[in-house]
């Protein structure tokens, strides 16, 4: 497929497409004519890195995949702490606002349920 075609099936313009070869992250397709001509895999591919992307991964870290297995093994445990960190902080912004729907305090600050819910968010020293 062309890379306008590449571009329409997985909403990814592009420009994108062409910067991720150039740094390595999409393995240069064959030329026919002059046009870039991809495989069906190169789709996956990209809904890959775009699944990187949302999950907080730069372009370094991905392209850390590519590379050897200690390499990339240390990437994804580094990768995994910030990922769970971040659902813990979401989980508690989440529990927050589901309360502050609900508190009748006008400073929900002042909130006894939603100040123990704090007391339990606070890192342990």
């Amino acid at each position: 497929m062309t890379i306008g075609q590449l571009a329409e099936s997985t909403g990814v313009p592009a420009s994108a497409i062409r910067f991720w070869e150039r740094h390595g992250l999409l393995p240069a397709p064959e030329r026919q004519g002059g046009q870039r001509r991809y495989p069906p895999q190169a789709a996956e591919r990209i809904v890959l890195l775009r699944k990187f992307q949302q999950a907080g991964l730069s372009l370094a870290e991905i392209g850390e995949f590519q590379q050897d297995q200690p390499r990339r093994q240390a990437v994804i445990r580094g990768k995994l702490v910030e990922i769970e960190q971040r659902m813990v902080d979401l989980d508690h912004a989440h529990q927050l606002l589901l309360h502050a729907l609900q508190c009748g305090k006008k400073d929900i600050v002042s909130c006894p349920t939603f100040r123990e819910q704090m007391a339990t968010w606070r890192p342990s020293t």
